[in-house]
């Protein structure tokens, strides 16, 4: 099919929902940076406007895209001169002084939906008030896009019906809508699953990253069948574009501890015994692997696990791109992980994962990814298990011995995933250019 080249399209302008304003998540970075190249490669021309928290950050880590506020009037900006300084020094240098604007402005807005949520009533929904952003950015919007992500469930009921309230605008002013790489649930909040059955059946497409949980949880809230499709993360594309000819030697090492992702400081002292004991068994070294930077999360709870061990690879900083995470991740034989995006970035490069759960959250996440690639990829190790050493000790172990049989395998699911994203974003492409007037309209 032959399609527009971009130079007859420059009215185009298409809005993407970002699971995580602050850009502070290296998983949510690949799936941005993925879906960014995508659009542009399609529509050079087309304005790319991205809701985030943080427009000098959007800049240095995503240049060409242009920063929606997700706050205030969120309309379409200009190019001014800061924002092209921002492109050319890049998040190692904006990255300081952005997150240390958004870390004071924090607090404040955090006492706001404190406030907001004692004065709901009963049973209320628990979505975020509705901005200027839903009409502004959105008038003139050729495409609403809602980027890959963990984002709609009870986990994050504020970012999951801020979506809700941008795919029902666009549904309702004929705006082509479109869900891509998504991670849907678990979802047992009544408002929450009575707003999205509202408004999940208009989407013209939602594409979802795993085939175990998604397509029957849309099923119950009335989704068409043929409006559903599995592709896969989108982040496995930049993945599987790092992967070494020569696979690696250590062993990669992270550990999320968060209000979702409870961890007793007992588990962790066993988390670090057995990933350092096996390591200094096997003479290898240990590659701590950061993903989510938000409040220092995996870096203080990562770090003290390969602290004093004398093969200990140096974390990469807190700026960098989420090529040179994945990167990181190659040098790993095997890769140990409470961060799902970690666990995407190894098996899309052939690398087995032990993943660490301590939630239903994380049991879905980790299971549909293991779904995913099947071939034992994937080992699921419960935190809370009272034998952990042991199992823990027994799954790296196992993941260690057959790393090399799986290797070309689980390469070979991720070409597969790749072709059907990318198959998945040919479907969005269509929504708009179908829908083109005159001489750019698709025959």
């Amino acid at each position: 099919m032959e399609h527009s080249d971009g130079a007859s399209t420059p009215g185009l302008r298409i809005v993407v929902q970002n699971g995580e304003y602050w850009l502070s998540n290296k998983g949510d970075l690949a799936m941005l940076a993925v879906t960014v190249r995508r659009l542009q490669e399609r529509w050079p021309q087309a304005r790319i406007g991205v809701l985030t928290s943080a427009p000098l950050l959007l800049r240095g880590f995503a240049p060409g895209t242009e920063p929606i506020s997700d706050s205030g009037a969120g309309g379409w900006p200009g190019k001014p001169a800061l924002g092209r300084l921002a492109e050319r020094a890049g998040p190692r240098i904006v990255g300081p002084a952005s997150v240390a604007w958004l870390t004071g402005r924090e607090v404040p807005r955090r006492y706001a939906r404190r406030i907001a949520r004692m004065l709901r009533p009963a049973g209320g929904s628990t979505g975020s008030t509705r901005s200027g952003t839903d009409t502004v950015a959105l008038r003139h919007a050729s495409l609403v896009l809602a980027m890959g992500g963990g984002y709609f469930t009870d986990v994050d009921p504020e970012q999951a019906h801020r979506t809700l309230d941008l795919l029902e605008y666009a549904v309702r002013n004929g705006i082509p809508a479109a869900m891509v790489g998504q991670g849907l649930g678990p979802v047992e909040d009544p408002g929450l699953l009575a707003r999205a059955s509202e408004v999940l059946p208009k989407v013209d497409l939602i594409a979802l990253r795993e085939g175990l949980r998604g397509p029957e949880l849309l099923a119950r809230l009335g989704v068409p069948g043929d409006r559903v499709v599995v592709t896969g993360d989108d982040a496995i594309e930049l993945g599987y574009g790092v992967r070494s000819a020569v696979p690696g030697n250590g062993i990669g090492i992270c550990l999320r501890v968060a209000g979702y992702s409870p961890v007793a400081a007992a588990t962790k002292d066993a988390v670090g015994q057995s990933v350092r004991g096996f390591a200094s068994r096997m003479g290898a070294a240990l590659v701590p692997l950061i993903i989510s930077e938000y409040r220092s999360e995996d870096r203080r709870s990562t770090l003290p696990l390969v602290a004093g061990y004398p093969n200990a690879v140096r974390a990469l900083g807190r700026y960098v791109t989420p090529y040179a995470t994945a990167g990181q991740v190659s040098r790993c034989q095997i890769l140990v992980t409470g961060a799902y995006h970690l666990a995407v970035f190894a098996l899309s490069q052939g690398i087995p994962v032990v993943g660490l759960s301590s939630s239903r959250y994380y049991d879905d996440k980790f299971l549909g990814l293991d779904a995913m690639f099947g071939g034992g990829g994937l080992e699921l190790v419960r935190l809370d298990e009272p034998d952990l050493g042991t199992r823990l000790d027994a799954a790296v172990e196992a993941a260690w011995e057959r790393a090399p049989r799986v290797r070309e395998p689980l390469r070979e699911r991720a070409r597969s995933q790749i072709e059907a994203s990318r198959q998945g974003f040919a479907r969005v492409f269509d929504l708009v250019e179908s829908r083109m007037p005159g001489p750019d309209r698709i025959r």
